[in-house]
């Protein structure tokens, strides 16, 4: 088969050095593909020489143990205001927002409504879930509580999956149990403060009664988020909800809640000893119920830098249902300030044995394993090295220990990998081979002998031999996806990138475009920005966490890393195509790069566009703020661009064609917000002066806009924001006439600025992270985060 480095070395060779040939010498190069034996014979050389030309190799690691944390301040950053938190309720308030366009939209614009959003895929690649359990009473029916796409229900060991949950509630879940009756309990809000899942933590707990049909909120509201939910086996109406708290805001109902009459109504009765601290897990003794251990974790995300570790971070102990408790010293040898997040167990075969794991000390590294064989009044370390659990840099992202029911020396920790010990936790080995890394809940079936489940970042999986070999699911739905394209001469050909699961393509030569025929390209971990050249589609463009970008003919694994001239770049960095050139694009790290020759080469054309203050954050790896966030290209002016950052910033030039010498005016009005994340500009086709300019941030109290337009140049501005759900804007696409937004409840549109209409009834709240609109098939492609792309025909 024809070496793709090949093609591409010679495509560098022939065009690199020449940006002036354009589109004729791409024409030349096609040509020559018909001669394949010459072309493979050079292979060998052109790869040395594209090694060469570039400064670093043609092909890479994939980095999926690469931590994820790094991606929440994209995420993260972007939702909190000026003081670093979200008002308590707002997200609420933002969905019944939507809900009421939805109502409106179906009044005065039904066709707007009727708008049907289709799954284009993918089902076979899996998302991240954050906890399962398995139906007491139903055979082979499995749920799963994914990070932000809802829960998920299969009734064919777990094999097949499909949407059991409310499309009008937040998609964030972060804790499930079911009792023996069958009533299943579900904690909105993820409790690991890492990924990209976090958005605004969830809106309370919810119960349903009919195997997941049907759900209704029973209470805590303003609990932030969940790390676990306990029923007590003996007694289903006695639940424990470990309430892990808001991430951004202390305060609110955090804490370990009891409910003694099915969820109808619930008391904490263990607080944390101070506003930040929330319960993180909890374990009832399989024996004795009213034998409870709890951990709380002390923790709080900052605008400017995270703590996730503090005073009070603790395991705790009642011997009498929660009325009194006591804090169990864990022999871990650490200040008061450096304990972070622990999972802790009891062995069900042997409640005297209780495991727990200190996930992370202040930097985010684990502490170590612990033992109990007095039912967790006293505990060992074990000699367990670190580095044997799996926890990476950020523990905080796992915080859970699980024990074979049948088996107490046999544990297993879920890191990085899923770590197993068959000698009580004196040693780990590897215990998830061929699974996807990054492990968040796993239940043994009793009613089948050898079958445990396992759910990570890369979806669901069964074994069915105690976890010796695993089973990945076949059908699922709920991928977490940062970016869309899709190809203007082929509308069919979409790319995305993906949460931890890579940059991906729908197509593969011949083979027919389907939900499951989505495979992977590119040099990719987390998976950003992704692009289709729009004038040559064999040319693709993939992005890893924080700028590592590559081109490749076809979609090959290998492709030509970019070299740009950037002393940082975010987590997401943006590149764009001059919708002029096919040729000519920009890259965003903390100065705007332009390549003329496809992105085979790149020049920087602007000085450092950003405020670049001090970062406060003490986990090096986390200091990546004050970048550039996205660029815009004028259709009808191309030497006109525009360009946003993180840190509130505003730029246009009208010479960027100049190159190095373009020059650059900062846009500054009292009518735009002072130092929100802009998400998004975006400049009308037909004429350069009017830009639109998206913003990432809930109002405090104030009305501060979400969408901006100016109609001179930036001279000055209105809000047309209007009646949009008061929620994060992440992108703005022309269609036609229409201007359609993604935001963190769904897609809106209006013709007039003035009143705004949601775009089908049929798309869960999920956050859309970014759009593309197709002229020739008058359609809207997005990008969901917890519901894979979808696709929609404008009406």
């Amino acid at each position: 088969m024809l070496s793709t480095l090949a093609i591409v070395a010679l495509g560098v060779v022939a065009v690199a050095f020449d940006s002036r040939l354009g589109d004729r010498v791409w024409a030349s190069l096609v040509s020559r593909l018909a001669d394949r034996a010459a072309l493979e014979s050079a292979a060998e050389e052109t790869t040395a020489r594209l090694i060469e030309i570039t400064g670093g190799p043609a092909v890479g690691d994939r980095f999926e143990s690469e931590p994820d944390s790094p991606g929440a301040d994209w995420i993260l950053n972007q939702r909190t205001n000026g003081q670093g938190s979200i008002p308590r309720g707002a997200y609420r308030r933002a969905l019944d927002r939507a809900i009421a366009l939805e109502a409106r939209t179906e009044s005065v614009a039904p066709e707007i409504a009727a708008a049907e959003w289709d799954l284009m895929g993918p089902t076979n690649i899996g998302g991240r879930i954050a906890d399962l359990v398995i139906d007491p009473v139903l055979p082979d029916t499995v749920y799963a509580a994914t990070a932000s796409g809802g829960v998920w229900k299969s009734t064919d060991a777990g094999m097949n999956w499909s949407y059991s949950w409310s499309g009008d509630e937040t998609q964030s879940l972060g804790a499930l149990a079911v009792g023996s009756d069958g009533v299943l309990y579900a904690g909105t809000g993820e409790a690991s403060p890492g990924g990209g899942s976090i958005t605004y933590g969830g809106t309370g707990l919810f119960r349903s009664s009919d195997h997941g049909v049907t759900w209704e909120l029973i209470g805590l509201p303003h609990s932030g988020a969940f790390g676990r939910i306990v029923v007590d086996t003996a007694d289903p109406d006695r639940i424990f909800a470990a309430a892990s708290g808001d991430l951004y805001r202390p305060g609110g109902q955090r804490g370990l809640y009891l409910s003694e009459d099915g969820g109808e109504t619930w008391e904490r009765i263990l607080a944390g000893e101070n506003e930040t601290t929330g319960a993180a897990d909890v374990a009832l003794d399989p024996s004795n119920p009213d034998h409870i251990l709890v951990t709380m974790w002390d923790h709080q995300r900052l605008s400017s830098h995270r703590v996730y570790a503090g005073e009070g971070s603790g395991l705790f102990r009642s011997l009498d249902g929660g009325e009194t408790w006591t804090e169990i010293e864990l022999p871990h040898g650490l200040a008061a300030n450096e304990i972070g997040r622990i999972g802790v167990a009891f062995a069900p075969s042997d409640p005297d044995r209780v495991y727990s794991i200190i996930g992370n000390r202040r930097n985010g590294t684990a502490v170590g394993f612990f033992r109990s064989e007095d039912g967790g009044a006293t505990f060992v370390k074990t000699p367990a090295s670190v580095n044997s659990l799996s926890q990476s840099s950020f523990g905080w992202w796992f915080g859970r220990v699980w024990v074979d029911p049948d088996e107490p020396a046999r544990v297993f920790v879920p890191g990085v990998n899923l770590q197993r010990s068959t000698n009580g936790g004196d040693s780990f080995s590897n215990g998830g081979s061929g699974v996807h890394a990054d492990q968040h809940g796993m239940m043994w079936d009793p009613k089948v002998e050898g079958r445990v489940y396992l759910g990570n970042d890369g979806g669901m999986y069964r074994s069915d031999d105690d976890g010796a070999t695993w089973e990945e699911a076949v059908s699922q739905g709920w991928t977490q996806h940062y970016s869309v394209d899709v190809g203007e001469l082929t509308p069919d050909h979409v790319v995305s990138g993906l949460q931890d699961n890579g940059c991906i393509k729908n197509w593969s030569g011949s083979d027919p475009v389907d939900l499951d025929t989505w495979g992977s390209f590119g040099l990719c971990g987390d998976g950003l920005e992704t692009l289709i050249n729009p004038t040559h589609e064999r040319t693709l463009y993939s992005c890893s966490q924080y700028g590592s970008c590559s081109t490749s003919l076809d979609g090959a694994p290998a492709g030509v890393p970019m070299s740009t001239t950037n002393d940082r770049r975010g987590w997401w960095t943006p590149i764009v195509f001059d919708p002029t050139s096919s040729f000519t694009m920009y890259f965003g790290g903390n100065r705007v790069n332009q390549s003329l020759n496809g992105g085979l080469t790149w020049t920087a054309i602007s000085p450092d566009l950003t405020r670049n203050e001090p970062q406060l954050d003490e986990h090096s790896g986390y200091k990546i703020r004050h970048v550039i966030t996205t660029i815009a290209v004028a259709a009808a002016d191309p030497a006109t661009v525009w360009v946003g950052t993180d840190d509130g910033l505003l730029w246009r030039s009208t010479d960027a064609t100049a190159g190095p010498v373009a020059t650059w005016t900062p846009i500054s009005s009292t009518e735009l917000p002072d130092g929100a994340w802009v998400t998004r500009v975006t400049i009308d086709p037909a004429d350069e002066d009017v830009v639109y300019v998206t913003y990432s941030g809930y109002r405090s109290g104030e009305d501060a806009p979400h969408v901006l337009k100016t109609i001179d140049g930036g001279a000055t501005w209105v809000d047309v924001s209007k009646d949009l759900p008061d929620a994060p804007v992440n992108d703005l696409v022309f269609a036609g006439d229409r201007r359609i937004v993604a935001t963190d409840v769904g897609v809106f549109v209006t013709e007039d600025d003035d009143k705004w209409f949601k775009l089908g009834s049929n798309l869960p709240a999920v956050p859309i992270i970014e759009l593309r609109y197709h002229a020739g098939t008058n359609t809207i492609t997005a990008a969901t985060f917890g519901h894979g792309i979808q696709r929609v025909v404008l009406p």
